[in-house]
Order: C-alpha cells, then structure tokens, then sequence
C-alpha cells in the first residue's frame, strides 16, 4: 500500500508519523519550508530534501551515509516501527523521493506511504490546516542501508551493452529527445543509450493523484519491460524517478525501488 487517501489520513492523524517533504524546482522562486509554517497538515514535521542530501558533491539529492540518515530521522521523533505518511505541495510529488529514501535506508516498505493528491487535494477538500511548528522527541532510529537500490554512473554506462537492467526516464520527452534546453546550467541535452522515456506527468491527475493501477500497468505496457527484466529509474536529480518508482510498484508490489541517483545532473554534465 504504497499511496494512502486522505479520509484514510484524516482517520488516522495520530496513528501515523507525518512527513511533509514540499519541494520545488529553482525556476518557481518558491520555498518548501516557508509554505509549510504557513500551512500544513496537522502533526506534520517538516523534511528538506536539499539540506538532507549529501553535502560533498555539485550534484542535488544524492542520497547521504547512514550515519546521517540515521540522526536526521531520530531528530525527526521517528522510530523503526513507525508509520510514516509523506506528502508534499509540490508540482513534482517530492514525497516520492522522500517515500524511497526510507526504503533505501532499510525501513520496513508497508510501513512507508504517500499521501495521494497531496496537500492540494487536503486543502481542496477543505480539512484542516495549522500553522504551529511540530514538536519531537528525540528517537534512536537504527538504519539498514539497502545499496542494491542504487545505481551509479558506472554501473549505468556497463548496462548499455550488458543490458541486465532497463532504464526508463520520468522526464518529459522534449527533454528525454533533447529538443530543448535542460533546466539546470552546463547540462547538454538528451538522454541515456537506449533508456526509454515515461514522463512521470502522465501518471498523474489533474489533482495530484495517481492515475489507475490499470492506467498505469497501460503505460508501462507501452514501454514494452520485459518478464523478469530489472528496472532503473532516472530524471533529472533523482525526485520524479521515484515517481515512476513508486507507480511501478504498485502493479509490481514485490518490487523494490532502484534510482539512478546522479540521474542527468550527472550524465548530462558537459
């Protein structure tokens, strides 16, 4: 049960740890945190995918060490066993990213969900919103690093002619064809040998929910994935990958989610 409805949500607000992980491309001048004092879902803790990725490195959203991921969430109150419900006020659904983070750290996959429609859908159906800060308590949150979910440029570049996995980009296919500039400066434009394009606007609904399980199975269908075949996701950093991550497992619910983490901030560098 990788998407949760908000009647579920509303029913069970203290049964669950909330997460609100609103991110936006530079491009819309708008602040994830700044929108989240002004108005969120009750209980709500505040998680900032560019503060909590790795620091080293030019490249956005790259997954942190352990050790890191391991103090962010036990600042965060948030346990082993915890229930944990992501959403987002985003154009992009970044609580995807955040939903594979967990995963990828080793937190029990039925216990991770997303919040269908997110806060747009929460607010257009008029429930309520606060404007207080969350308080936490501490926890001592113990992390099992999954690294088979992860895929790097190496890896990425020895798969074009060993072919063990296929790639699919979320990106939109102007992009994935290079037929217009990328968003971020010193990107050429195109996309991976022989990866295939799913935007991942197209699984989604006017009101940020997820289309059908059988839309969905409909649109990988076309991309032709073969029986048994692994599947990468990529995009541009490594956020609306986990979209289509987190799509394909609910037709795949065995799957787990594998991100090209550099995605074409990395492959695409001049």
């Amino acid at each position: 049960m990788s998407l949760v409805n908000t009647n579920w949500l509303e029913k069970n607000l203290d049964k669950v740890k909330i997460i609100d992980c609103s991110w936006h491309m530079p491009q819309t001048q708008r602040n994830g945190f700044d929108e989240y004092k002004n108005k969120h879902i009750k209980n709500a803790i505040f998680f900032d995918l560019v503060k909590n990725s790795k620091k080293d490195t030019d490249l956005p959203h790259m997954l942190i060490d352990a050790k890191s991921w391991e103090g962010i969430v036990s600042n965060m109150g948030i346990k082993n066993d915890a229930q944990i419900v992501i959403y987002d006020n985003s154009d992009v659904i970044s609580s995807c990213r955040c939903w594979y983070n967990f995963i990828y750290f080793g937190h029990d996959p039925s216990l991770v969900h997303v919040l269908d429609g997110g806060l747009k859908k929460w607010i257009n159906e008029k429930k309520p919103t606060f404007n207080n800060l969350t308080n936490t308590i501490s926890s001592n949150y113990t992390a099992n690093e999954k690294k088979g979910l992860v895929k790097n440029k190496k890896q990425i570049d020895e798969n074009i002619n060993l072919n063990k996995f296929q790639v699919i980009d979320a990106r939109s296919r102007e992009r994935f064809e290079g037929k217009v500039p990328e968003p971020r400066k010193g990107l050429r434009s195109g996309s991976i040998k022989n990866s295939f394009c799913l935007p991942f606007s197209e699984l989604i609904n006017e009101d940020y929910t997820f289309i059908s399980k059988e839309k969905i199975l409909d649109k990988f269908k076309l991309i032709k994935i073969k029986p048994n075949k692994n599947v990468v996701f990529t995009c541009g950093s490594g956020v609306t990958a986990s979209v289509l991550a987190l799509a394909y497992s609910i037709i795949d619910i065995k799957y787990k989610p594998t991100i090209y983490d550099g995605s074409w901030s990395e492959y695409g560098n001049n």
